[in-house]
């Protein structure tokens, strides 16, 4: 199947820019010397539990529910014993890695979510099951807080909604509640700001605050306009950076790439991920297994709207609110949840090729 082979040739790109780039941000900090040899071991890693979910697929979701209860259980752990990185409680450490529930609760939540939209459930209580069990750890990551997380579970939630093709109007519902909330929340921001730290704290106002006023003496996004704007369209940066951007590893690996390798990077990557995009809604087209294409969509909403957030931080268009670039920032528990949506999409590869190779032998008899 050529779709599969594309998508393993276009990470396979990925990895290599961002293995290179990794390998140069050792100049930004002492701290991400080993980050390259961590992000290969991961990569590795990865792909192999990517081939074990190709070949079980079915067993994860006859285990959704106890998959997402898991999860569940080590947010709250990550909530009383986690380690703080970046005025965030989100990481569980060991000894030589640690990782995000948070991350993981992407897969495990949409696995629970598909597998509660295939049941028998009448249509009214599993709208309420999706509004329920998304809720919970959109809490629990609040908390933490972990603000992209928490945008990542909300897509999932209207994605899965749509598979339900409930009626417009309960969309209108939930779009005038959603700018109601928003409405409510920007007058007290403006009025009474000592409310918001009475009940969030002052750690969650002072994030809102910089959300909000993200321009303002953003020392992170002058220095990653700088990289990108002040970069030729040609340059050799191994081993020599053009600009410090202290989070050039992960959230701001595009403003990083550009500045270490000039402004060729850009139609680089953006047609890296477009021709992904294009081969995985391909696999739409000879895909009749359900629950692998609303994997797919899911994971084409969720993947490409991290893309254009991410890239959007990096050039100054939203506020920084935490998101890694997919394939390409330096993040353990990321990039092995990529290859575990890629593995479940994968699993269903025979049939799809069967599929395939069965629409073209009628279009030849058609001939």
């Amino acid at each position: 199947m050529k779709e599969k082979k594309n998508i393993l040739i276009i990470i396979f790109v990925l990895f290599i820019i961002s293995i290179i780039n990794l390998y140069n941000a050792k100049y930004l900090n002492n701290y991400y010397s080993d980050y390259y040899i961590k992000q290969i071991i991961w990569y590795i890693v990865s792909f192999l539990i990517m081939f074990l979910i190709t070949k079980n697929k079915n067993l994860i979701f006859k285990y959704s529910k106890l998959i997402y209860i898991i999860n569940i259980i080590l947010l709250i752990y990550v909530l009383l014993f986690g380690k703080i990185i970046n005025g965030t409680k989100a990481w569980i450490n060991f000894y030589f890695f640690s990782f995000q529930p948070s991350e993981f609760m992407k897969i495990s939540l949409l696995l629970y979510l598909i597998s509660i939209i295939c049941n028998k459930d009448k249509k009214h209580i599993k709208i309420i099951k999706l509004i329920t069990f998304t809720l919970i750890p959109s809490l629990l990551v609040f908390l933490e807080p972990d603000t992209g997380a928490i945008i990542f579970y909300f897509i999932i939630f209207i994605t899965c909604l749509t598979f339900l093709k409930i009626d417009k109007k309960y969309y209108l519902f939930l779009f005038i509640v959603i700018i109601l909330f928003i409405s409510i929340f920007i007058y007290i921001y403006n009025y009474n700001q000592d409310l918001i730290v009475n009940i969030f704290g002052s750690n969650i106002y002072y994030r809102i605050d910089r959300f909000v006023n993200f321009k303002s003496n953003n020392y992170q996004l002058d220095l990653s306009l700088l990289s990108i704007f002040s970069s030729s369209i040609f340059r050799n940066g191994f081993n020599n950076i053009l600009i410090y951007i202290p989070e050039g590893a992960t959230d701001f690996i595009f403003a990083f790439i550009i500045g270490n390798f000039g402004l060729i990077m850009i139609p680089l990557i953006l047609l890296c991920y477009l021709y992904f995009y294009y081969n995985l809604i391909n696999i739409l087209k000879y895909s009749n297994n359900k629950k692998t294409n609303y994997i797919i969509i899911s994971f084409v909403y969720m993947s490409l709207f991290q893309v254009l957030i991410n890239i959007s931080m990096n050039i100054g268009l939203i506020p920084i609110i935490g998101i890694t670039l997919p394939f390409l920032s330096y993040g353990g528990s990321s990039i092995l949840i990529y290859f575990i949506f890629l593995g479940l999409i994968f699993n269903n590869h025979k049939a799809l090729v069967h599929n395939k190779n069965m629409n073209n032998f009628h279009m030849d008899d058609m001939d």
